[in-house]
């Protein structure tokens, strides 16, 4: 070694860091696990709004088909009471809206507010 050179610095994660970056990354898979059902739901709800809009012609026979959906899918956040059915030229359009808890710990919980449409949306093509 020369006299008057430096050493080569260390470069890396020391242990205190990695345990950090790793607890931060268990917590944030963790909180991920209990969003998939939240999430799985919001998406059968879709898919059954988006299979009975042109189903019934009255709101009782709407209201009936997404109950139908709603047993095969397990959907419990939202019932067909909570669906907001009206008519928009002559086109049946069903919205909705409903929060989801998720329980993180004891006495703190995670809230979701899902909404949805079955019209039509920018950036879809219609058939």
């Amino acid at each position: 070694m020369k006299h008057g050179a430096l050493p080569p610095r260390q470069r890396g994660m020391s242990i205190v860091g990695l345990i950090f970056f790793g607890l931060i990354i268990v917590v944030l898979l963790l909180i991920g696990a209990k969003l998939v059902p939240a999430v799985s739901e919001y998406i059968a709800v879709e898919r059954a709004i988006q299979k009975i809009k042109n189903e019934g012609s009255t709101v009782a026979q709407i209201r009936e088909a997404f109950d139908r959906h709603a047993v095969i899918n397990d959907i419990k956040s939202i019932s067909s009471k909570d669906l907001d059915i009206t008519k928009d030229n002559e086109r049946v359009v069903i919205s909705y809206a409903y929060s989801y808890q998720v329980r993180l710990l004891d006495n703190v919980r995670l809230v979701i507010d899902f909404a949805g449409t079955s019209s039509d949306r920018p950036g879809k093509s219609v058939p």
